[in-house]
């Protein structure tokens, strides 16, 4: 039998869609809740697969321009506590991870994927590239394996804000070189991108000028540091200090180290130079500076001293031969002068001012900081720079291009906006993680703290942009900073504890829009962030046991029937109904309890991590 080549060819076609129709299809993975990926903070958008890529512990990642070769050389260093071993190659289908610079709708913005070709980061710069690979880190398990199995997504994201702060005060205590790249790590890790270095105070002054080295043989130590809580001393008498010689400073050299180590990993470094206020140790080095004579000493209280820099000639002089040393240290825009808590009261004694306000025409003494702020924004224009200060620099006037750092709420940083000034806002009440962490006012189960209260659930719960300001207006704002003031904050250990885990809240706030947060959502996915602190030996605070509040009480025939949750994976919960507080050899929490209306008793509890440690007692009293 003869068949014709047409009758071939048309019977090949048949048999080849009768196979792909036989064949079953390559189905796509099918996606799974975003919100199990633990993500924090929360990018825009997030695809989740019910797939995975095998990640080897040999790893060749592709990268090829100078922002690809920087963040593959970090990335390098991140993966290597997990056991990967990690080579670069200029071959890019042979490489399970690949780092591409490509133009992105945002700057910081970037776009990962994982799929079964393996991990792609493409952003169009180093800053997205790094943020793609902190994101791919809190893909992979804290701990190390052999062969780790990368979920499936496809994620775009780009920040809220330009600026997303967080300040250290290293004055009130010292901080080692050590720990100031800890805590420039702790803002990397989350996103976060502008570390505000508070470097000189009452209390010390903590970096080293080469004109003026008294600064740092006088000025950088005070004699002894005040015990107890300032605050709740109530005479002269109550004020007991250690005895202990206290202080230090960074040379020029190790402000060069820590600057090059923060860009490295695209933080911008803001130097903060108090002035004219918070100038005490100035003075005990250099007397001549004050209104009236001296001595002075570098001070060993908290808060708010009298004793000020006078505003002269030669104390602006002094402030600019300052400047031109820091503004050669620190690349980045914006140089921070405080401006903050200047009491007038030596200012209004003085004759040197009183005629430096009739030569200037300033009716108030008020106004004189205004001019001296004015002179010194000036010198920092010269040198390329931006002023930015603490809200009170409003009240003695500034100029358009100024900026202010809203802390005493955001009232002012509403009134500067509105003027057309760029505002950063760091309002106390919602971002200051000195504040204490427990409903109970300095409370026994806490460390010694300057008081108030400062919860998770309320700093996640910030928007910082405010209502009141239109469109245009809202775009002054900056974007948010979290401030950690050292009175009380002695060690690393410390500062840790009060760190974490609402730097993570804060993450959220500054990186993810307002309309796109919950906290709901946020929860558990902060509570797989855990794991991470632990593998990294970061002393974060562990959270108590939620459900001990009125609103979580359930009363039904005559009992009160409570239901705990721990917010650390593994954790136990232990508690107490006898008025004792909980450990490691009271109840174990199960189930929830039913507990009898007919007598009044107090429920603790404490959530026991799985590394031992023990969060501070939650309770309520049941009636």
């Amino acid at each position: 039998m003869v068949f014709s080549l047409s009758f071939i060819t048309r019977l090949a076609g048949l048999l080849a869609v009768s196979l792909l129709t036989a064949a079953p299809a390559r189905a796509q993975p099918a996606e799974v809740p975003a919100q199990s990926l633990g993500l924090v903070p929360l990018p825009r958008q997030v695809k989740a697969y019910a797939a995975t890529y095998a990640l080897p512990q040999k790893i060749s990642l592709y990268a090829v321009s100078k922002d690809e070769l920087n963040v593959a050389g970090l990335l390098k260093e991140m993966l290597a506590p997990l056991g990967k071993i990690v080579t670069l190659t200029t071959n890019r289908q042979q490489a399970q991870i690949t780092l591409l610079t490509a133009p992105t709708s945002h700057p910081e913005g970037y776009q990962l994927v994982v799929d079964k070709a393996g991990v792609r980061i493409t952003a169009a710069g180093g800053a997205g590239l790094f943020y793609g690979s902190q994101t791919l880190l809190q893909l992979l398990p804290s701990r190390p394996t052999a062969t780790t199995r990368v979920p499936y997504v496809r994620i775009t994201d780009e920040p809220a804000f330009r600026w997303r702060g967080g300040m250290l005060d290293v004055c009130r205590h010292f901080f080692s070189v050590g720990f100031v790249k800890k805590y420039i790590d702790f803002l990397a890790a989350y996103k976060l991108n502008t570390f505000h270095w508070h470097l000189t105070d009452d209390q010390g002054w903590r970096i080293e000028i080469k004109k003026y080295p008294k600064l740092t043989q006088i000025s950088a130590f005070r004699k002894e540091t005040l015990l107890g809580a300032q605050q709740l001393f109530k005479s002269p008498a109550d004020f007991k200090y250690d005895g202990q010689p206290y202080g230090g400073f960074y040379t020029q050299a190790q402000i060069r180290e820590v600057v090059a180590y923060a860009a490295r990993r695209y933080i911008t470094i803001v130097p903060e130079i108090e002035m004219p206020g918070h100038s005490v140790a100035v003075l005990a080095a250099y007397p001549e500076l004050a209104c009236r004579p001296g001595p002075y000493e570098t001070w060993t209280k908290w808060g708010v001293n009298e004793d000020i820099v006078c505003p002269t000639e030669p104390t602006i002089h002094f402030f600019e031969d300052v400047l031109t040393e820091v503004t050669t240290l620190f690349p980045g825009k914006y140089v921070h002068i405080g401006g903050d808590e200047a009491p007038k009261t030596r200012w209004q004694e003085s004759a040197a001012v009183q005629e430096l306000m009739k030569r200037e025409g300033l009716a108030d003494v008020e106004k004189v900081q205004g001019w001296f702020n004015r002179r010194i924004e000036a010198f920092l224009e010269s040198k390329g720079k931006k002023l930015i200060g603490w809200d009170e620099i409003l009240e003695g006037g500034i100029t358009p291009g100024a900026t202010i750092m809203s802390w005493r709420g955001q009232k002012a940083g509403i009134e500067a906006a509105r003027h057309g000034n760029d505002v950063v806002m760091a309002p106390s009440g919602y971002l200051y993680l000195d504040a204490g962490q427990n409903p109970v006012p300095h409370s026994p189960n806490e460390p010694l703290m300057i008081g108030g209260y400062l919860p998770l659930a309320k700093i996640y719960s910030y928007n910082p942009l405010p209502a009141e300001l239109t469109p245009e207006q809202q775009k002054h704002i900056l974007g948010p900073q979290a401030n950690l003031w050292t009175e009380y904050i002695t060690t690393p250990e410390k500062a840790e504890y009060m760190l974490f885990p609402r730097l993570l809240a804060v993450a959220e706030v500054a990186w993810t829009p307002a309309a796109g947060k919950s906290y709901a959502d946020f929860l558990p996915r902060m509570s797989q962030q855990f794991a991470r602190l632990d593998a990294k030996k970061i002393n974060y605070r562990v959270p108590e046991p939620l459900g001990l509040d009125s609103t979580s009480l359930v009363r039904q025939g005559g009992k009160a029937v409570v239901t705990l949750r721990s917010l650390v994976p593994g954790s136990q919960i232990r508690y107490t109904l006898d008025g004792k507080l909980p450990d490691e050899t009271t109840e174990l929490y199960s189930k929830p309890l039913a507990v009898p209306l007919n007598r009044q008793l107090t429920l603790r509890a404490v959530t026991i991590a799985p590394n031992g440690r023990k969060s501070p007692p939650a309770e309520i009293l049941i009636k």
